[in-house]
């Protein structure tokens, strides 16, 4: 790339699907540019809850129908089954559970809608990477700070926060750090882009971030939105939620940084 290293090999593109037509999620024309100079993969998992994206088929079906498959080739990387990955430093789940398909990719661009979350706190780039390619099973149990797979079950926040973070030192590792960042900061909601029907964003476009280092990268997200005249309602999501902690422990875990050098590019 011309503004960072290459990426080898068969790439996987992480995006959000959006659960439905009125999610807040990345607009396919907006990324069409980006996926088609990158000549990756749109990837993606079934979701733990009841919806439009329940089901590898399901999301298969809403990438469709949301115009992704119209840009690049897409596939859903728990098609067919899942696999168990380490955590290294673990204190909350010694491994994550992922898509299968993952192992068909040589490496990997993380493309983000950042947000807020009503669980998270924010999403943004190492969300992305540690629910976004959690198997239903994964989601479940990163959700239950290791507890359950199999049934829907709400670990301590602080403990769901930490676990996001090992996930993401997971995937991290089992990638061999052939990873890369982006973030779009539009549509800025304090809702996911899960919701099938979001709070309509109240805080301005801020623009478009991209980092080899995902902590890095979601913490200059973060300071965005606190420096923002009208970011209060999202700066109010994420320290209800404790959302900063997941770039404390990430960067414990040994992920990435919380320092950085944020330089403006014409």
């Amino acid at each position: 790339m011309r503004w960072g290293a290459k990426l080898p090999g068969k790439m996987a593109i992480k995006i959000h699907s959006g659960e439905s037509d009125k999610s807040n999620n990345l607009s396919p024309a907006l990324i069409a540019d980006l996926v088609s100079e990158l000549g990756g993969t749109l990837v993606e998992c079934a979701t733990a809850y009841d919806g439009n994206r329940e089901t590898p088929e399901k999301i298969l079906q809403i990438m469709k129908d949301h115009g992704y498959a119209d840009i690049a080739p897409v596939e859903i990387l728990d098609m067919g089954g899942e696999i168990e990955i380490p955590v290294a430093k673990h204190q909350v789940i010694a491994y994550d559970i992922v898509g299968k398909h993952i192992d068909d990719y040589d490496s990997m661009f993380v493309l983000s809608h950042f947000k807020g979350h009503p669980m998270g706190g924010f999403g943004g780039a190492l969300k992305n990477v540690s629910i976004g390619l959690a198997s239903s099973n994964g989601k479940r149990w990163i959700h239950s700070g290791g507890r359950a797979t199999d049934r829907w079950v709400e670990a301590p926040q602080l403990e769901f926060i930490e676990a996001m973070a090992e996930a993401d030192e997971a995937v991290i590792t089992h990638m061999g750090g052939r990873m890369q960042y982006l973030n779009v900061m539009n549509r800025i909601s304090v809702d996911c882009d899960c919701f099938a029907t979001p709070s309509e964003p109240d805080m301005h476009d801020i623009g478009v971030l991209s980092s080899l280092d995902p902590v890095a990268l979601d913490q200059a997200c973060v300071d965005l939105i606190h420096a923002a005249d009208d970011g209060a309602s999202v700066t109010e999501r994420i320290a209800s939620r404790h959302g900063e902690h997941i770039l404390e422990h990430a960067e414990a875990l040994g992920i990435g940084s919380r320092a950085y050098r944020l330089t403006v590019l014409d």
